[in-house]
C-alpha cells in the first residue's frame, strides 16, 4: 500500500516513517506538513493510505479527510481523544492516539490492508454508467454523462439533462448517493452539478448550461478545492 504521512510535527513524522519501514506491505511515497502539500501529493501520486494528523495549520485533518477521494483509506494520528467520534463518523479506517505504540500501529495497518483488499476487489467489478428513474409510470434510463445538474424542490428533484428535464419524486440527498462521486459535486443544499458540464466558475457561482448557479457558503471550500485541481 502506498502511504502518505500528513503531520506538522517532525518528531511525529519520523516515528511514523520508522514504523512504516518495518512493515513489508507499506511503501512511504511522501510526507507533508499541511493539507495543501498533502493535496498536491494526492493529485500527483497513487496514494492508498494516509496517516493524518488533526491539529495542523490551515486546513485541519478533519476538513482534509472530507475532500480526498473516497477510495483512499485514512488513519487519524492525534494526541486528542475528543476527535475520535468525529473521525469514525468520517469512516476512517482507524484512530491512533499519540504516543503510538508499534503494536497498536501494526493492528491498525492490518485493518487498513484488509479494507484496501476488500475495496480493490469491489472496484474491479464493472459499474454501470447509468441508472433508472421513475418517469410517467415507467422506469426511464438516465446516463450519468447526460446529466447537467440536479435541482431540488421539496420532495422532488429536477434532473436537467442535455435534451430534457426529468422530474422525480426523491430527495436530492438520497439521489446524491447514487451518483459517481468523482463525476458530480454538491455545491448547494438544492443543487448537484456534473463537473464536466461546468463551463466557468467564480467563488460565488458555477455556470452550467448558460445558468449561473449559486455556490452556498457551507460548500464553498470543498467546491473550490476540487475545481482548482483542474487548473
Amino acid at each position: 500500500m502506498n502511504c502518505l504521512i500528513v503531520d506538522d510535527e517532525p518528531i511525529a513524522q519520523n516515528i511514523l516513517k520508522d514504523f512504516i519501514s518495518k512493515v513489508d506491505h507499506l511503501n512511504l511515497v511522501a510526507s507533508a506538513s499541511n493539507a495543501n502539500e498533502a493535496f498536491n501529493v494526492v493529485q500527483q501520486e497513487q496514494i492508498d493510505l494516509i496517516f493524518l494528523d488533526i491539529n495542523m495549520p490551515g486546513i485541519d485533518g478533519m476538513a482534509f479527510a472530507k475532500i480526498i477521494p473516497q477510495e483512499i483509506h485514512v488513519i487519524f494520528t492525534t494526541a486528542y481523544r475528543e476527535y475520535a467520534i468525529e473521525g469514525f463518523n468520517l469512516e476512517a479506517t482507524d484512530y491512533l492516539l499519540k504516543p503510538i505504540p508499534f503494536e497498536r500501529f501494526l493492528k491498525s495497518v492490518s485493518k487498513a490492508r484488509e479494507a484496501f483488499e476488500k475495496s480493490a476487489t469491489t472496484s474491479s467489478e464493472e459499474k454501470p454508467n447509468f441508472l433508472f428513474v421513475r418517469q410517467d409510470r415507467k422506469m426511464e434510463k438516465v446516463n450519468f454523462a447526460d446529466i447537467l445538474y440536479i435541482e431540488s424542490f421539496a420532495d422532488y428533484i429536477k434532473i436537467h439533462l442535455t435534451d430534457r428535464v426529468s422530474v422525480v419524486r426523491e430527495s436530492i440527498s438520497n439521489f446524491e448517493t447514487k451518483l459517481p462521486e468523482k463525476q458530480f459535486i454538491r455545491f448547494h443544499r438544492s443543487f448537484i452539478g456534473n463537473i464536466a458540464a461546468i463551463t466557468s466558475y467564480t467563488h460565488e457561482f458555477l455556470e452550467i448550461d448558460g445558468k449561473a448557479l449559486t455556490i452556498s457558503r457551507s460548500y464553498k471550500e470543498e467546491v473550490l478545492t476540487r475545481l482548482q485541481q483542474f487548473e
